[in-house]
């Protein structure tokens, strides 16, 4: 891997988590290091933090001050 994947991976501690427990990205970024972008996308899928994933947090956060707001009327 060249320099610059390395040191990404290293300064995202999701990253790196999610690269031990997917060792497998090991041999494809050996490979071709371009797709350590997959592998960030990958990783947010599965962490939960895409920006769809954010909106429907606030989504359920909104409709239940919402719910609790009904509740004290």
């Amino acid at each position: 891997m060249i320099n610059e994947t390395i040191l990404k991976i290293k300064e995202n501690p999701l990253l790196y988590q999610y690269l031990k427990y997917h060792s497998y990205w090991y041999k494809i970024l050996i490979r071709d290091n371009t797709k350590i972008n997959e592998m960030v996308s990958m990783m947010k899928e599965e962490y939960k933090i895409t920006v769809k994933d954010k909106i429907e947090v606030m989504s359920k956060k909104i409709n239940m001050v919402r719910s609790l707001l009904e509740v004290f009327r």
